[in-house]
């Protein structure tokens, strides 16, 4: 009986085994069937330096380990010191990237082509072919290059990123450290995340392995279809830790798109300035969650402005689509087509209302233009700071209408929110600031342990504070 039992067990324990086993993804098909449009891309350009032959580009090179970049840039580097005379020495770099028509139109990232004089394309069948460079969008990182004379070319099947859910399996091939045709797998982390340099791309967040060399490869869902294209890590060692970003493939196809058809990039543009909506803020402004994208700023003959959009609205919706983070704003803004009209649903002094507003270009250099502010009389408040008025040559600079000027910040309220000396108050408790004697009256109506808000500007960018009197 004993005998029987611990047979009935393995038995038990092995079936456990063979049905985990099954439940995982075998990825040798998708892989056998997409390899081929996947390539690897290799640039040279010339200019004068001590770098000598690297594979890598600065960029690719500075996401290495230190002993790896002292190894690359070395006197004892295998890849030589350049010519010492500073003459012009070839340049490499590589990376990845796919083809996505036949006729030989490939995608990949722009720092991996940026300034190149010579583009190959080099193929599983190890065919190289030269490539002209369409064009890029530095602002997603990507770039469209076209085979030359490419006729009936492998090409991968476009999906759709907007899909996505984390939790589901995914697939990278690219040419990581130069090893061709590597392979990794994981899992979707997160979408929509919003990384500090980036505004207008809401990455997909993965832990597939992705290196130098992997930039610009594509990122495969089950049903064997690019629905991202690898494009950073996050790193403390330079190498690999589990946290890879790749750019949404809707996001890709529509800026594909515009460059084939028209050779540039044309982005919506809202022209306001924005901040995330905190728990403190959120109950200032009488939310009863913290959500949405809060507009510290709107910029002069903007879209925004025409619309009547203010400095303090709250953006709920765009377009029907609800806005949860700040970071939500800018994709839904930059590719709604320049002229078309858009929908908000913002929140103004506790009461919603909608907005229509025709959406503009976004400008190469989005300077804030300034305008002639006007002011008056010095004074103390009770919140641990001293205010001033604002001199005109500093609004000005500023580019700031009104406001007062903080001169002095001790412990208190402003100091626990994080005012600063020399920055300018426009805006307390939603209440409009323009003379220390409004200021006054501002601060002996504030409520008593409720958090209010403070609109500053610092250093000629808008933002807002909270404080609890």
């Amino acid at each position: 009986m004993t005998a029987f039992c611990l047979v009935f067990v393995m038995v038990l324990g092995l079936a456990a085994q063979t049905s985990s086993a099954r439940s995982l993804p075998d990825f040798t098909e998708l892989v056998k069937e997409n390899s081929a449009a996947v390539v690897n891309i290799s640039t040279s350009q010339s200019r004068p330096q001590n770098t000598g032959n690297m594979p890598f580009s600065e960029r690719q090179l500075e996401q290495l380990p230190e002993f790896f970049q002292d190894f690359f840039r070395g006197p004892q580097s295998p890849y030589g010191q350049g010519d010492p005379r500073g003459q012009q020495s070839p340049i490499t770099s590589m990376g990845s990237g796919f083809i996505v028509s036949k006729d030989g139109y490939v995608l990949t990232n722009n720092h991996v082509v940026e300034g190149a004089d010579e583009i190959i394309v080099r193929l599983s069948d190890r065919r190289e072919l030269p490539a002209t460079l369409v064009g890029t969008d530095p602002r997603s990182d990507l770039a469209v290059l076209k085979i030359n004379d490419g006729e009936d070319l492998p090409v991968v099947r476009i999906g759709q990123s907007k899909d996505l859910e984390p939790g589901e399996w995914v697939l990278a091939i690219g040419s990581p450290f130069g090893f061709d045709y590597t392979v990794t797998a994981g899992i979707v982390s997160a979408v929509g995340r919003a990384l500090p340099t980036e505004n207008y791309v809401p990455f997909i967040q993965t832990d597939v392995a992705i290196n130098p060399g992997n930039s610009g490869g594509p990122l495969f869902n089950l049903d064997g279809e690019v629905i991202g294209i690898n494009s950073q890590i996050y790193t403390r060692s330079g190498g690999f830790m589990g946290v890879s970003f790749a750019i949404p493939m809707d996001e890709a196809m529509n800026v594909f798109e515009q460059i084939r058809d028209k050779g540039s990039v044309a982005r919506g543009w809202l022209g306001v300035l924005i901040q995330e909506v905190n728990r403190d803020l959120a109950e200032s402004f009488g939310l009863k969650r913290p959500r949405g994208a809060l507009i510290a700023e709107v910029m002069v003959d903007s879209p925004a402005e025409q619309a009547g959009l203010r400095s303090g609205d709250i953006v709920l919706e765009y377009d029907g689509e609800s806005v949860e983070l700040s970071s939500d704003l800018p994709p839904m803004v930059g590719r709604t087509p320049v002229g078309e009209s858009a929908s908000l649903e913002v929140l103004r002094e506790g009461r919603r209302m909608d907005l229509d507003v025709v959406i503009g270009k976004l400008p190469e250099d989005d300077d804030i233009a300034g305008v002639e502010p006007q002011n008056s009389g010095p004074s103390e408040g009770p919140l641990g700071m001293t205010v001033e008025p604002l001199p005109a040559e500093l609004a000005s600079s500023m580019g700031v209408e009104n406001g007062v000027l903080v001169t002095n910040v001790a412990r208190g309220p402003a100091l626990n929110a994080g005012v600063r000396p020399d920055d300018v108050i426009t805006e307390l408790d939603r209440r409009k600031i323009t003379s220390v004697d409004e200021f006054r009256e501002a601060v002996a109506d504030l409520p008593e342990g409720k958090a209010v808000s403070m609109r500053i500007v610092r250093q000629g960018r808008a933002t807002y504070l909270v404080m609890k009197p």
